[in-house]
């Protein structure tokens, strides 16, 4: 029997083994982020030592991707998050909003080798780096991991697209990285000009979605093998994509250096799996330890699929699902996830809940929905006390409506917002 094709034996290690190995890290990870000020005052409270469970890490803080400008702000240039100091660091970065990020010295300090692996990119091989050089570090991370895996790198950039093809013919690279509508675009210029690039073989693609319909005109136009991965300018490489011979494999398996959670958005409260939430990481970095970093992003564990014929054994998610941050103006005041979250913890009755916005704009009503366990029997006391919650709380007048346990949609909304905006 051939042995999968991967980067590394923990690829391979089996799901408990590889859950022992995890949690025992814990206590030393937590241990490293204390000593940063950033993250001594976030877990002040922590005994690293009695971090070795997840039920144990589901406790600790939530730190937001969406805070980190705040904490920047109050202590340049990364929140008192790295545990390196930032004279003995690589790179400093700079994201919209301005958000800065952090690159060590580490080898494939992002972890970008194991998706580039699992799309076909091999040591002796040439790809054609399509991310930007500028400020931002996705052409780093695929630097990072070319370097592992020993292939050598076209360091082509966005936009150009004419030189794009003029390089790919004369330079003949096996594999493209960069986003998929800049693949489509390379693509429609070198039929315009009537160049063969079919010498890339393998793409991997990111930083936007790959709807199918694209994937699709892509085999259409001779690329077969194009998967997608999914990575944070903060986080590095979080899940990807992988096939088998030429059959892409169902979701996204999880980075072999990260803990996942999927929690309810606007809380920090594990959802069953399969169930779709906001991701949270805890990610093993000796620079910049993140600790229950809530990405934004909504995703799912995936549960219907069997065992991936990559040979894989790492939990596999169902990929990017939209944004968690449903944040709402509601008659003039912000209404967030968090607000609907805190109203539900209130009142232990409520399962789940999703709050409802429609009508009119500045004519319009809101209504929580909750799961309860039988909703015929929740009488007009059970009602008041809920909405007073929701006045108190979000400073709104809302109504509440109970459903059945299971009725809500597993979308990862917690505000829905239908108002007609007409």
């Amino acid at each position: 029997m051939t042995m999968p094709s991967t980067l590394d034996s923990l690829e391979l290690r089996p799901p408990e083994q590889r859950e022992r190995q995890l949690m025992a890290r814990l206590p030393q990870l937590v241990a490293l982020a204390k000593a940063a000020a950033g993250w001594s005052r976030i877990l002040k409270d922590v005994n690293a030592s009695d971090i070795t469970s997840r039920a144990a890490l589901a406790a600790l803080p939530v730190t937001r991707k969406s805070e980190l400008h705040a904490l920047q702000q109050q202590q340049a240039p990364f929140g008192g998050l790295n545990t390196t100091p930032v004279a003995q660091l690589s790179r400093i970065y700079m994201s919209p909003g301005p958000i800065f990020d952090p690159e060590g010295r580490g080898k494939d300090w992002w972890r970008f080798a194991r998706p580039m692996y699992a799309a076909g990119i091999r040591a002796g091989g040439v790809l054609q780096n399509c991310f930007s050089y500028h400020f931002t570090p996705a052409a780093f991370m695929v630097e990072g991991g070319a370097a592992r895996i020993g292939c050598a790198v076209i360091p082509a950039g966005s936009g150009q697209t004419e030189m794009q093809v003029q390089a790919i013919h004369a330079l003949r690279p096996d594999a493209y990285v960069g986003t998929p509508s800049f693949l489509k675009i390379i693509i429609e210029k070198a039929r315009e000009m009537g160049v063969d690039i079919s010498c890339i073989k393998h793409a991997m693609v990111g930083a936007e979605a790959l709807p199918e319909s694209l994937r699709a005109w892509f085999a259409q136009h001779g690329m077969r093998h194009v998967l997608q991965m999914y990575a944070t300018a903060d986080v590095g490489s979080i899940a990807y994509e992988t096939r088998s011979g030429d059959v892409r494999d169902p979701g996204m398996v999880l980075d072999e250096d990260v803990i996942l959670e999927i929690v309810r958005p606007g809380s920090g409260d594990p959802v069953p799996d399969g169930e779709v939430g906001e991701v949270l990481v805890t990610v093993f970095n000796p620079d910049y330890p993140l600790i229950r970093f809530a990405t934004g992003d909504l995703s799912a564990i995936l549960t219907d699929a069997p065992p991936s014929p990559c040979g894989r054994t790492n939990v596999r998610i169902k990929g990017w699902l939209g944004r968690a941050d449903q944040t709402t103006k509601i008659r003039g005041m912000l209404v967030h996830p968090s607000q609907v979250h805190d109203i539900a913890r209130r009142h232990p009755e409520i399962v789940k809940s999703r709050l409802v916005v429609s009508g009119k704009v500045a004519e319009e009503s809101m209504t929580l929905h909750c799961e309860v366990g039988d909703p015929a029997a929740a009488d007009a006391s059970t009602n008041a006390a809920i909405v007073d919650s929701i006045r108190k709380v979000t400073k709104l007048r809302g109504e509440v409506r109970f459903v059945a346990v299971g009725s809500l949609p597993n979308d990862g909304k917690v505000i829905a917002d239908v108002r007609d905006y007409q």
